[in-house]
This record gives C-alpha cells, structure tokens and sequence, in this order.
C-alpha cells in the first residue's frame, strides 16, 4: 500500500499569509485532488471546509500560524505517515488475506478554535475515513490533541481497511453495524499504541447516563440506514448538525456503546482487535452476547 501525507501544514501556512480575498481559492486549490472521493454536491470549501469546522479564510486570526508552525515543527505529518505504516503492518499481519486500497492518501486541514462542536463536543480534532482512498482530518492543536492526530489517523484507518472487507451500504448499514465499527477502531488504536492513545470519544459518558444510552442504542441496533444511525452514534448535536432528529442519545455516546461491545467480544473469543476487522458487525455482537434490537429504538 503507497501511503500519501499530503503536505497540508506548509500550505496552509503559505495561505494564511495570503491577502483575505486569495484564500478561499488557495484552500479549494489544496483539497482539490480529494474532491472526486468527496461523496457530497458543491463547492468543497463550503460544504467540506466551512461547514466542517474548519479554519476561517474569510477573516484574520492570529492563533493560526503559530498553531501551523507547530504542525510543521512537531512533524505531525510524519508522525501520521509512521502509524499508518504500522497499523497497516500490524492488519496485514494479523489477517493475510485483508483487503486494503492500493494507495491511501491524508488530508490534514486545520480546525477553527472557536467552533463549539470542534472544542467541546468532539474533543478538539475528528477524523472521516469513509471515501475510499482518503484519510480526511481536522484539528485544533492544543497541547491535548497535537499528539494525538496520528492516532486518529490510525482509527479513520481501520474504518478504510473494515470495509474494504465489510460491506458497507449507506442504504442497509445498521445502527449495530455503525456502533461496533467505531469501538473496534479506538479498541485497534488501543492495540497498536496503549490506552493514553485513544481518543476522547469512547469515555465522554459516564454512570448512569451510560448505562440509559446503551440501552437505547442496543434496542435500535437493527435500525438501518445513514439517515437514522449517526443519532445513535454520534449523538444529538450531530443529529441537529446534519438535519436529523434528535433521539435522546448523549454526544458521543456511542463510542463508549461500541467500545464496550468489542470488549466483550474480545474477551469471549480470543480475537484480537486486528483479528477482528474483517468480521461483520452481526458477529461481533452476537458474540459479544448482545441481542439486537430490530423494532423498539424508541425503549
């Protein structure tokens, strides 16, 4: 697999200088070469970019070229170039025959430090692995998230790897399907490089407040489509986010739902994280012991 890190610090480093009016051309100009992956209509700076979270090109910030700097300084884009190395070493020998895209390439685009959904429901970075062959990932460096980055690069990895091998039909994917695909990402990121290299996601809800959203989440894990699952998944600001209706699942909430999920399949089968990739989502919860919900999401 040829693994492409495209060199987006430098750039937007190079377009922040330019004057306001030059920017949005220069940043449409640098994620040009995903825009045929990209699965959405019009201009990928409107609908990737600015309603994305991503950084301002329509007005000046002085907080963003000292956080470009540190992205170039700290060698993040080695840095994700290295564990993507690793994590595909690490697939590909755990599973000989797994499928993978010939070549893999990585945007990195700076995030805006005063979106909400960005820094306080996320976590302060997130990443979109679902266009085959691009990595797409968005960050506000803090000293939290900076280290981070690459292992997030490695969980939006193990999506493109997953399904390579597991279908994936935006009509027909389940809740269940969606749940376990995001556990089992941060349990492989967990694998490869230790717990502290998680992200927030999976630990965002807590108690009781947990415990009610797995029970909801399970009770709708046989709920199909892209229309209902990122409610479940990603929680009800994501929901009102993408024009959908809210159901009552805490942000985030289904990180920690699917994480708990491929843990008990762990422990009951022997498998590791890597091992586990190629299995379906119907597996993983049937042998995690979970009883799928089929026509009750709303218990």
């Amino acid at each position: 697999m040829e693994i492409i890190v495209h060199d987006t610090p430098r750039a937007m480093l190079e377009l922040v200088g330019l004057p306001l009016d030059r920017r949005a051309d220069a940043l449409r100009a640098m994620l040009a070469p995903m825009r045929e992956a990209v699965p959405m209509p019009g201009d990928i700076v409107d609908i990737l970019h600015n309603q994305g979270s991503g950084f301002r090109v329509d007005r000046e910030d002085a907080r963003y070229a000292p956080a470009l700097r540190r992205l170039v300084e700290e060698d993040v884009r080695g840095q994700i170039e290295r564990m993507l190395a690793a994590a595909w070493e690490r697939l590909s020998g755990a599973v000989p025959d797994i499928k993978g895209p010939d070549t893999l390439q990585v945007m990195l685009v700076l995030g805006d430090p005063d979106d909400a959904y960005l820094m306080d429901t996320v976590g302060g970075y997130f990443g979109m692995g679902g266009s085959p062959g691009w990595l797409y990932l968005l960050a506000w460096p803090s000293d939290d998230v900076i280290g981070r980055i690459a292992h997030c690069a490695v969980h939006e990895f193990h999506h493109q790897v997953r399904y390579h091998n597991v279908g994936w039909n935006p009509a027909t994917v389940t809740v269940g399907e969606h749940v376990v695909g995001e556990g089992l990402a941060e349990a492989f990121v967990r694998e490869l490089s230790g717990r502290e290299a998680m992200g927030p996601w999976s630990a965002m809800v807590t108690g009781a407040e947990f415990d009610r959203a797995y029970d909801k989440i399970v009770a709708a894990a046989g709920l199909a489509g892209m229309a209902n699952t990122p409610a479940y998944v990603l929680g009800d600001s994501a929901a009102r986010r993408f024009g959908q209706e809210p159901v009552g699942v805490p942000d985030m909430a289904g990180y920690g739902v699917g994480l708990r999920i491929v843990d008990a399949h762990l422990a009951a089968s022997g498998l590791t994280a890597a091992q586990s990739t190629v299995l379906s989502g119907a597996e993983i919860l049937r042998s995690a012991g979970v009883q799928r919900g089929e026509t009750n999401p709303d218990s």
